[in-house]
């Protein structure tokens, strides 16, 4: 078995050696799953949609009524609906798994695919999410907010 020549003249690119193809093939494949991991949203890998426990979201006025906020780092969204009636669902998008990027005029946006949902019912509005939003517990306790079980 012969191996193929290389070239030797400095006016010809150098050649890889095997090793090294297979070396810098499995860093950028390394490399690549890392940046998907990065981008799904999630914050585990099998990260729950909504609180496992109370989630303190902050003062209750941060949630005008009639309005809706989106708390991404909690991945919730909250509205109120009437003074002193909340409601929250998990801002994670039933689709894909996407966490959603913002709420405007009572519709949560998911930047992944283009799913929208209601602010106030979790319903779908548009897909291709196909199922509503997990509504989560949610009371205004002493002025805060408090998400998740137990609320």
């Amino acid at each position: 078995m012969t191996t193929p020549s290389c070239p030797q003249s400095p006016a010809e690119p150098p050649c890889a050696s095997r090793r090294t193809v297979l070396l810098r093939g499995a860093a950028l494949a390394g490399a690549a799953g890392l940046g998907a991991a990065a981008c799904d949203g999630r914050t585990g890998p099998k990260a729950s949609a909504t609180p496992t426990a109370p989630v303190d979201l902050g003062a209750a006025d941060r949630v005008p009524v009639g309005q809706a906020r989106l708390f991404r780092e909690e991945r919730l969204v909250v509205s109120q609906t009437a003074p002193g009636e909340y409601k929250a669902f998990s801002a994670v998008c039933t689709h894909a798994g996407c966490v959603a990027d913002k709420v405007e005029n009572g519709k949560v946006r998911c930047p992944c695919h283009g799913s929208e949902f209601d602010a106030n019912t979790g319903k779908v509005l548009q897909g291709p999410a196909g199922a509503p939003l997990p509504a989560v517990p949610v009371k205004a306790v002493g002025g805060k907010l408090i998400a998740g079980p137990e609320a």
